[in-house]
């Protein structure tokens, strides 16, 4: 990963060039190992497995810590999905009066809420004069540990 990925403060499209990881043909478990296997190494094309819609797709950073329940943590990179129809109950990327946040989508009785995935930070309801946009849906999230 490059630097100029690291520091994303906009929106990144995604390049539609191929990404060829090795990958092993087996699950890994959490717990227990599992007995050895014959790992054979085949070649994966990771934008293929992530994106469905690659000139549709996104890279964004995401700051704060309002969706650590989600699984998004702060400096995480959210690959968002601009052509996918959002539904409520998935996270999205909306704009708010111009500024990005990352929200889990809610509609009902043709209400609109963004919901925080951590008790600690309040949810965004629309008020008057509000703008709010869903700018796409996030399929994936990337994360890096320290190495």
């Amino acid at each position: 990963m490059s630097h100029a990925i690291l520091d994303l403060h906009t929106p990144v499209p995604i390049s539609q060039a191929p990404l060829w990881v090795n990958a092993l043909p087996c699950r890994i478990t959490a717990g227990f190992p599992s007995p050895a296997e014959d790992h054979v190494v085949q070649r994966v094309d990771l934008m293929a497995q992530l994106m469905r819609h690659p000139q549709a797709t996104y890279l964004l950073r995401v700051r704060g810590e309002s969706m650590i329940e989600a699984g998004i943590f702060d400096n995480d990179v959210v690959m968002v999905d601009r052509a996918i129809t959002p539904r409520s109950g998935q996270v999205v990327v909306a704009v708010v009066d111009g500024d990005f946040v990352c929200k889990t989508l809610y509609q009902r009785g043709g209400r609109i809420k963004l919901k925080a995935a951590n008790p600690t930070f309040a949810d965004i309801t629309p008020k008057d004069g509000q703008t709010l946009e869903i700018w796409g849906v996030v399929i994936a999230a990337i994360k890096q540990f320290r190495v």
